[in-house]
Formats: C-alpha cells, sequence, structure tokens
C-alpha cells in the first residue's frame, strides 16, 4: 500500500488554522458561517481543485471535493472545517485534510477507481444553532420549519447568518443526497479525550457515537438590591444554577451510565451587576450517552430537578430543546475493515465508543459509516493547547487511504 505526505497534512492543518487564529489566546475562532468560516471554505475549494478534483459548495456551505468515474456510487470521506470559540487547529479540520492527501495519494500512484471518491468539509458541525447542519443536510435530517427557527444562543437566527454570507437557508434543504450516490462514508478524527493515550494505543476504532441533546435553560427571578434585599426573600436565579449544578453528579449516578455525561457549558446572569441580586440566569445544558432510553431519563430528570429547585427558589423556569441527536452504532463492514487495515498496518488499536457527536452519527443511518480516532494528548480538545502528534496523524491517515482504497479502487 501506498503511504500519504506527512508534510502536506501539517503544510495544510497549519494554512486552515490561520483562519479565525486570535494572537491573545492561541485559539481559533471559526464558527459556522461567520466571514472566517466562509474564506476558509473557499481555501479548501481552491486545494481541491490544485490537487485535480473538481469543487463546489453546496446549500448548506458543505464544501465537496469530488475525484473519479462519474457514474457509480461515491466514497465520501468528511469532517467538518468550522470550530468552537478558542479551539484547536486539529478537531474536525484533520479529516478533511487527511481525504485530501488520500486522494493526492492515489492520484499519485495511478490507482484506477471503481468509485468517485467525495472528500467534505461540513458545515455548522459545532453546533452553533443546534444539531450539525451540514451532515444532517446531506442526509435529510433537516426540516423546513427547523431552518426558520433555529438560532443561535445569542439569538440570531441561522436564515439572517447564512444571508449575510448570501446564503439561502432553504437552499439546504437541495443539499441532500440520495443514499443510491453513496457506497460508504469515513471519517478520520482526534479523540478529544484521554482514552487512547492512556492505553498507548495508536487508533481507535470506534464502535459508535454518543447521542446528544441541548438545552436553552432560564431561571427567572426577581433583580433585587444586594444591601437591601433581605436573604430569605430573595428570589435569587443564581442560586437556582448554582444548586441544579450541584445536583448533576446525583442525577448521572441515579439515571445514568458510566458513560453518562451532562455539562453546564455556558452561564448569563441579568443584569449581571456586582450589587444587583441576579433576576435572571440563562444556561445551556448539553446531556449525553450511548442509550436512547438513557437520554430520555437524564432529560426527565433535569427537568423535574429544575422544576423543584425553581419552586424553591421562588423561580420560573422554562427552557427550549434546541437539539435531540439519537445514539447511532457505526456500521459492522467498515468497524471490521477498519480494525483489518489497522491490524495490517501493525497499529496498537482498541475497539471504542465516541463519547462526542461527529457527521458519522448521521452517515451511519443511511450508508456505511465508520469513525477513525488518533490519540488527543492529554485528552485536550476544544482549546487552543489542543494537540495530536504529527507521528499519529500520520499513522491515522495511512489507515484512511488503505480503507478508501480497497472500498473505491478497481
Amino acid at each position: 500500500m501506498p503511504d500519504v505526505t506527512l508534510a502536506r497534512i501539517e503544510k495544510d492543518l497549519l494554512a486552515l488554522s490561520r483562519f479565525g487564529y486570535n494572537e491573545t489566546d492561541k485559539g481559533v475562532y471559526r464558527q459556522g458561517f461567520t466571514d472566517v468560516d466562509m474564506e476558509a471554505r473557499r481555501w479548501m475549494m481552491q486545494q481541491f481543485e490544485a490537487a485535480g478534483m473538481t469543487a463546489r459548495m453546496d446549500g448548506a456551505g458543505n464544501v465537496i471535493g469530488r475525484y473519479g468515474p462519474d457514474d457509480k456510487p461515491a466514497v465520501l470521506i468528511g469532517s467538518h472545517l468550522d470550530s468552537v470559540p478558542a479551539g484547536g487547529i486539529f478537531d474536525g479540520t484533520l479529516g478533511v485534510v487527511a481525504g485530501l492527501e488520500c486522494v493526492r495519494t492515489i492520484i499519485e500512484n495511478d490507482i484506477a477507481l471503481a468509485h468517485p471518491i467525495e472528500v467534505i468539509g461540513t458545515s455548522e458541525e459545532e453546533g452553533r444553532f443546534g444539531g450539525m447542519l451540514g451532515a444532517q443536510a446531506l442526509t435529510g435530517s433537516i426540516t423546513p420549519d427547523w431552518l426558520e427557527s433555529a438560532h443561535d444562543p445569542s439569538g440570531l437566527k441561522l436564515k439572517d447568518a447564512m444571508a449575510k454570507q448570501g446564503l439561502n437557508h432553504l437552499d439546504v434543504l437541495h443539499a441532500y443526497k440520495d443514499p443510491d450516490d453513496i457506497k460508504a462514508f469515513l471519517e478520520l478524527h482526534v479523540e478529544q479525550g484521554p482514552v487512547l493515550e492512556a492505553a498507548h494505543k495508536t487508533i481507535g476504532v470506534v464502535e459508535g457515537i454518543s447521542g446528544v441533546f441541548k438545552w436553552l435553560v432560564r431561571l427567572i427571578g426577581k433583580a433585587d438590591h444586594a444591601g437591601t434585599a433581605p436573604m430569605n426573600m430573595r428570589s435569587d436565579a443564581f442560586l437556582g444554577v448554582a444548586e441544579f449544578a450541584h445536583e448533576i453528579q446525583r442525577i448521572i449516578n441515579e439515571e445514568g451510565t458510566e458513560r453518562s455525561r451532562l455539562t453546564i457549558g455556558r452561564v448569563e446572569l441579568k443584569p449581571g451587576f456586582p450589587h444587583t441580586v441576579p433576576g435572571e440566569v440563562e444556561f445551556t445544558l448539553v446531556g449525553r450517552d450511548l442509550e436512547p432510553e438513557v437520554m430520555k431519563a437524564l432529560s426527565n430528570a433535569c427537568r423535574r430537578v429544575l422544576s423543584s429547585i425553581a419552586r424553591k427558589h421562588r423561580l420560573m423556569f422554562e427552557y427550549e430543546q434546541m437539539s435531540w441527536l439519537e445514539p447511532m452504532p457505526c456500521s459492522s463492514p467498515i468497524v471490521d475493515l477498519v480494525e483489518k487495515h489497522t491490524k495490517q498496518r501493525g497499529y496498537s488499536y482498541m475497539r471504542m465508543p465516541s463519547g462526542a457527536g461527529h457527521d458519522t452519527q448521521f452517515f451511519a443511518g443511511v450508508t456505511d459509516a465508520g469513525l477513525i480516532f488518533v490519540p488527543s494528548v492529554g485528552g485536550v480538545s476544544h482549546a487552543p493547547d489542543e494537540l495530536t502528534h504529527w507521528v499519529d496523524i500520520e499513522k491515522g491517515a495511512n489507515l484512511l487511504l488503505d480503507c478508501v482504497i480497497e472500498l473505491a479502487a478497481a
């Protein structure tokens, strides 16, 4: 089997990191449908074309590079190009850049293809507006109603963010790919956790992906003077979120599993003045598990606990479910294929679940789909100090190449 050229992967990853790079905290700020996100997508299309692929952007903002015959279902290689605020340089982009490198290597080695290869940089995977827009659009999991109502935590609507970039939100519905036109989907990603490094393994062969629900929660009380309002007469919204945060571990112990996760990721106090009792708190709550019934149990428990806490502190409780993504097993044929080539390469590996959501979970609902992990140093991701060693990136990309060749070559 041929090998990828690591220097080109490194060059492309570092080039992409400049789109949205912040000199102060060294993080990448490339959220979906921002100016820098679209600049990065246009740059990626240029790289596709330079490699000898055709390139286009679909109605959902996905950028797609295609190589090979036109009359057969395509082998898709994909991941996302957007980032969280203050993110790292590997999350998502590794899968797109490695996919491009696979095609370059196939072209250079004159490997004949029976099936075309499409490398996809998906849009809005990090859930700024809830869900994973690009992958959901490609797999037909988007409705017109959702497109009209979706918004980010600040209240900015998806349709307005897309319009600012010259995109019509209803064109998202045209991004759908007929499953008959897809042979398989493969994604290479950094683990974003500490398991592979702790186990001294190079490759994670992912068997399934956790489901995720995301809420926007509000606890509404009464703003008051911090000096004159007696402690026992306050409707302090902050006390509500603080008490709920303390209850999270108990909820998981009673309703969840060792793979369950509940996270308060953003909290905003209003009016947010040192000498004023907070009259309102708005926060995000994200839950994850590998079993649908456990997700429902966690969701119901959170709702009961928040209602009880709100009554105790004389608050009004309301929430909006921004997204609900079901758990999804990876396809057994692809899991077995990845494991086979990992053994042939002599790489150390383990089968494992993914606690984070990925584009793969939507493709697994319509085609054979698989996910490959490489280690994250210290388990760190979604942060400027996110790091995966180049030697592990090279191994992950070579494994991806082997799998793609078996799926697509004549």
